[in-house]
């Protein structure tokens, strides 16, 4: 069994992106978006996405809709649907979030966002082939 206290797990996280567990059809993953920062437009074509957030606060900029995010907030991105999200605060924007099924290569940790967009773009962040 996995446990996390997952809220503690986040926050203690400075990282942009670290995978915490991966499964055949889901996978958990922490995230912290800096002050001005962002994860950056994307589709996923073929992954549901859900995102639960922990502290600060920020845009949610899903399928052409625009809303505020904060503590306690959880959004749904269906897969093919185009998103971001953004740190409109002074502090980071600390989540979670599922993906079904796994994006991200097993154990993946990247430390800024400029290295996940590298990881990604060389292929080292691909996901395990079940």
């Amino acid at each position: 069994m996995q446990h996390f206290t997952i809220a503690t797990v986040a926050e203690q996280s400075a990282d942009f992106r670290r995978v915490l567990w991966t499964g055949t059809n889901t996978q958990l993953v922490i995230m912290t978006i800096p002050p001005d920062g962002e994860i950056g437009e994307e589709v996923h074509e073929d992954i549901d996405q859900v995102l639960s957030f922990v502290s600060g606060t920020g845009e949610a900029r899903v399928g052409g809709e625009t809303k505020a995010v904060a503590q306690g907030d959880l959004v749904v991105v269906p897969a093919g649907t185009k998103h971001n999200f953004v740190n409109t605060g002074p502090n980071p924007l600390v989540l979670y979030t599922v993906y079904g099924p796994p994006e991200h290569a097993d154990g993946a940790v990247h430390r800024t966002k400029e290295e996940a967009d590298a990881a990604e773009e060389s292929g080292e962040d691909e996901p395990p082939q079940h």
